[in-house]
């Protein structure tokens, strides 16, 4: 994966994070020992601003805590004891029930825009993405771009072009980003009772909204999730057999995380009899189905089409659809 950028922070401020927050120098982080309430609000912010979900919680979040009960704890340690009350209630229970019983906030910073949407296609779970229409993208971090860079790729013959082609994209983006702003401020009045934030703060998004289509899919994003035992271990055993590299380091690091917080519910991930043969599976499928489809229709040129085609519809679907709105209200068997 991409050479990640640790944040640093203050003895003191360490001293805050590991109460809540399952490690401080990796990209993957849980949440923990906060109110359901402040994990919604920090997640909720954090898709408006370019800061990490560390310091972000220092810097708008701990004022307005109490924290005096928090102070002998570490959540970094993990939950032995909490595991040993799950294994009991498995062997009674069931897995599947009880895992979609615990929740995760669960944070995947500097991901490429590929990761992003690896993570957020599957079970049905909660996201929320940094925001290119809030969010400038053209600042650095540890002095270079937030974009994605492969190994294989940087180390390769086309490293240095990739690298290069990359930083010329986000220099033109950011160069539109001024462009469009002072555009869009000569053009667009301001209201009547708009403040002078307000205003600033409107047209800017108006112009990160269509300067955004610039940015390429190598772009470093954060990403907030918010998923049960079950959905996570869904989303692992997929992001497994994943071919992106990236994928496949990210699960590690969020199994690696999720476990100090919901152990026993993705005991069975790893498990090469249970989660590993299903992510071989899965990965058997991928790629058996690509030589399919490439055997059969690698050859096929492809006909010139419009860019938006009806292929399909259902002639009756309104009257199907009124039905149904009806038929629960209705006795009817």
């Amino acid at each position: 994966m991409s050479v990640y950028v640790p944040e640093q922070f203050t003895p003191d401020e360490a001293a805050v994070l590991r109460r809540y927050f399952t490690n401080l120098d990796l990209p993957v982080f849980a949440l923990v020992n906060l109110p359901e309430v402040v994990k919604g609000a920090l997640f909720a912010r954090y898709s408006r601003t370019a800061k990490s979900l560390r310091r972000l919680f220092l810097d708008e979040f701990v004022g307005d805590l109490d924290l005096a009960g928090d102070e002998t704890v570490d959540a970094t340690v993990g939950v032995s004891r909490a595991e040993e009350l799950y294994e009991r209630i498995f062997v009674e229970y069931g897995d599947d029930s009880v895992a979609q019983l615990g929740g995760v906030h669960l944070a995947c910073e500097q991901a490429s825009n590929v990761l992003t949407k690896i993570l957020e296609w599957g079970r049905l779970m909660s996201y929320l993405e940094q925001s290119t229409r809030y969010i400038s993208y053209d600042a650095r971090l540890g002095g270079r771009y937030r974009y994605y860079r492969d190994p294989e790729v940087c180390s390769g013959p086309l490293g240095t072009r990739y690298v290069g082609d990359m930083d010329r994209m986000f220099d033109t983006y950011s160069e539109l980003v001024d462009k469009v702003t002072n555009h869009v401020r000569a053009t667009v009045p301001r209201g009547a009772n708009d403040s002078d934030f307000i205003y600033r703060q409107a047209t800017r998004a108006k112009a990160l909204d269509a300067v955004r289509g610039v940015l390429p899919a190598a772009s470093l994003s954060n990403v907030g999730i918010y998923g049960t035992g079950q959905g996570y271990e869904a989303l692992l055993l997929r992001m497994r057999a994943h071919p992106l590299p990236e994928a496949r380091a990210y699960a590690d690091m969020m199994l690696s995380e999720l476990r100090k917080v919901i152990p026993t519910f993705l005991r069975r991930v790893d498990m090469p009899e249970r989660g590993g043969r299903w992510s071989q599976y899965l990965a058997d499928n991928a790629s058996n189905t690509g030589d399919l489809v490439d055997e059969y229709f690698g050859i096929v040129e492809p006909e010139p089409a419009a860019e938006v085609t009806l292929v399909d519809f259902d002639p009756d679907g309104e009257d199907k659809l009124l039905a149904a709105i009806c038929y629960s209200s209705s006795h009817l068997p």
